[in-house]
């Protein structure tokens, strides 16, 4: 293997290891306050947001929130099964998956 493929699987190594490390040492044992605690319960959210949203909003780059996009449609009813049923993982990527599955198969 050519050394720069090795320096540069090893600095991506470092790159995704001293984030993850850095906080577990210098926080361990340490009480955080609890705006600061607040603060890091929404991360998990955010990212998922921000992961999840481009999908269902944009359509070839540019935001289509009409009901031509199938993604944006399927989301609709998996927002209310989620609101329903919170916390059933299981309700909601069935009736998404069901969902995009029964648009696919009447517009075809």
């Amino acid at each position: 293997m050519n050394a720069d493929i090795l320096l540069c699987i090893f600095g991506m190594c470092l790159a995704t290891l001293i984030p993850r490390v850095v906080p577990i040492t210098l926080l361990a044992g340490r009480k955080l306050p609890p705006l600061l605690v607040r603060w890091l319960s929404f991360v998990p959210v955010s990212v998922l947001a921000a992961l999840v949203m481009p999908d269902l909003t944009l359509v070839n780059g540019k935001l289509d929130l009409s009901f031509d996009n199938l993604f944006f449609i399927a989301s609709l009813p998996t927002l209310a099964v989620c609101w329903y049923k919170k916390g059933s993982l299981f309700s909601a990527l069935a009736v998404g998956m069901g969902t995009v599955a029964l648009i696919r198969y009447w517009m075809a």
